[in-house]
């Protein structure tokens, strides 16, 4: 019995880009696009022709299925390490074109000095000048005949010796039979032992997540159009960020430009959201997990592969089951109707802005609900209300922080028609029990980390209820969250400093608000008792000093929203700890009563 679990083989360079050609080894181009600056690649074929290593690439091959007919088909080899190297290799060697991290299709050519014996990143100069080679792929793949290069190379450069020249240009074509190592991983292989030794042969700490090897497996198979899903699931994510890519893309990538799926994603060209940018792992997750009904995504990479996870084979009706399935999926997150839907109802929750969301599985789970609610026919008016309450309650208890995939796979589960009510009350009641309002939802306002889900949720709840920003008369907090406003301390950051307060304690999320910077600097370092004397002063008719507000009821509903204890007037630094206890529990009654408001 052996543990082996992978072979290791030297190939020639020139049969590993033969696979590349022909498809055996298959290459995700978007997935990771090429990253290597240009001078990277001239290095890398430097060491090639000098003889020395360059390291081991790494493919795992896809498990042989079982047809229809009971035939059995060979799977291909994905190349899961190793990807820079060969594409510098391929674009260098055989002069394609490879896709770089701006998603440009680009051409490095490397140049040959056969006198000097080196080798520089080809450009106008070179180009023009004759004791240069400009393009070693044109030698090197014989598009040109040796005989045809040293007659012309002679014929410029009068004092060469042609024998000479034959043997440099001899030993430049030799860079295809030089030696590259292939470390082939075993098909039967789970995801995760895949995963350990990716980690321990990589020496560059470069990461391989189980949605790289989802799009790896996606690519490899052209029978089922993996390859234009794999460049729609890349493709949305970019354009999601960067819409001016719409244009590069219809004109460079005509097989994109020509399939069902360059109109799927052509409302991004003027979408100009970023309240979810998803990335390629996030579609994944979502068009998966809702489709699937499972959260795993090395499940997902199983069932590509064919998996019957009962039978423990592999078979051909499962794989186009699973890429069938997937692309429904797929076509359902990026559908703009769905899409803007979702994001119109987490706005309506109060979170406008990228800024108070800083779980994206929080978000992706939440787009999974309502598809999911979608398909199983819910009214419309309670998919809002569901995925409201769900998503706050999320953010609020970290929900999918520790283990998001067995958390999806656990409350995925769980959505059927017509019981959905009954498990967010169930989870309700297990998560936002009493104890949770009254003290650890409390407690847990207790840190002066400025991004915390619950300062974020108290934000959303005032820019729900359309609160005024601290001591604003008309200016709102979602104006200042949207126009990039920014928070200011209640007890000013320099007062505190005075005495010797350290950063953990005047920067307490219980002292942040959201208020004008005019307000703020006018304010300066006085203490509470003394600025909020003279707010008293201002709305009994004399001279306006801080924001506009001139009325006295005004003035103590604006304190009001924005959870700041009424006897503020009196505060000074002795009663610092007792207003951070007071403004912690207001804060905590407000997101409460903004929670079950949903």
């Amino acid at each position: 019995m052996t543990n082996q679990k992978y072979s290791v083989n030297q190939h020639y360079i020139e049969t590993v880009l033969n696979w590349i050609k022909s498809g055996e080894i298959a290459i995700p181009e978007i997935q990771r696009p090429f990253v290597w600056d240009n001078a990277k690649v001239r290095d890398l074929i430097d060491s090639l022709y000098n003889g020395y290593p360059i390291g081991y690439l790494i493919a795992w091959r896809n498990p042989d299925v079982r047809l229809k007919n009971g035939d059995i088909s060979a799977g291909k080899k994905i190349l899961i390490d190793g990807q820079q190297r060969v594409k510098a290799l391929t674009t260098a060697i055989l002069g394609r074109n490879i896709v770089n991290k701006d998603y440009k299709f680009i051409r490095i050519r490397i140049a040959y000095h056969p006198l000097e014996d080196i080798f520089e990143v080809s450009n106008t100069a070179i180009e023009r000048d004759g004791t240069w080679l400009p393009d070693i792929s044109k030698i090197i793949t014989g598009e040109i005949a040796i005989h045809k290069i040293v007659r012309e190379y002679c014929n410029k450069n009068s004092d060469v010796d042609e024998d000479f020249l034959f043997g440099k240009i001899e030993s430049l074509r030799d860079i295809a039979k030089k030696p590259l190592g292939l470390i082939e991983l075993y098909p039967d292989l789970d995801i995760e032992t895949v995963t350990e030794i990716f980690i321990r042969i990589n020496s560059q700490g470069v990461e391989l997540s189980q949605a790289d090897f989802a799009m790896s497996k996606i690519s490899a198979n052209e029978e089922c159009n993996g390859p234009l899903l794999r460049k729609c699931i890349d493709y949305f994510s970019h354009l999601a960020v960067a819409p001016e890519f719409y244009q590069q893309l219809v004109d460079l990538d005509e097989e994109f430009r020509n399939s069902e799926y360059l109109s799927k994603v052509s409302w991004l060209k003027n979408e100009k959201e970023d309240l979810y940018d998803p990335s390629y792992s996030d579609v994944l997750r979502v068009a998966f997990t809702s489709e699937f009904n499972r959260g795993k995504l090395a499940d997902l990479v199983s069932l590509l592969s064919g998996r019957n996870f009962e039978e423990r084979t592999y078979e051909d009706e499962i794989v186009k089951n699973s890429f069938k399935t997937l692309r429904d999926g797929v076509l359902n997150f990026i559908n703009e109707t769905n899409f803007k839907r979702y994001l119109m109802i987490i706005k309506s929750s109060g979170f406008i802005s990228p800024k108070l969301i800083r779980s994206q599985n929080t978000l992706n789970f939440g787009y999974v609900l309502y598809l999911k609610l979608k398909s199983l026919g819910y009214k419309p008016g309670n998919i809002e209300k569901y995925i409201r309450r769900w998503f706050v309650m999320s953010v609020l208890t970290g929900r999918y922080t520790a283990s998001p995939e067995g958390m999806f796979d656990r409350d995925v589960k769980n959505i059927k028609k017509d019981n959905f009510e009954e498990y967010l009350d169930n989870v309700e009641k297990g998560e936002l029990s009493d104890a949770f309002w009254e003290v650890s939802l409390i407690e847990s306002m207790n840190t002066s980390v400025s991004s915390s889900p619950y300062f974020n949720v108290y934000l959303a709840a005032q820019a729900k209820e359309n609160d005024r920003g601290f001591l604003s008369k008309e200016i709102t907090v979602q104006d200042l969250i949207t126009h990039r406003g920014d928070i200011h301390h209640i007890f000013p950051r320099e007062y505190l400093k005075k005495f010797d307060l350290k950063r953990g304690r005047y920067n307490q999320i219980a002292n942040f608000v959201y208020m004008q910077s005019e307000i703020n600097i006018a304010i300066g370092k006085k203490s509470p008792n003394v600025y909020f004397q003279e707010l008293v002063d201002q709305v009994n008719g004399k001279k306006t000093k801080y924001g506009a507000i001139d009325d006295k009821k005004e003035l103590m509903k604006n304190l009001k929203v924005n959870c700041i204890p009424e006897d503020i007037f009196d505060m000074d630094i002795d009663k610092y700890d007792e207003f951070l206890v007071k403004r912690r529990k207001l804060m905590a009654e407000k997101i409460k009563k903004y929670y079950f408001s949903l």
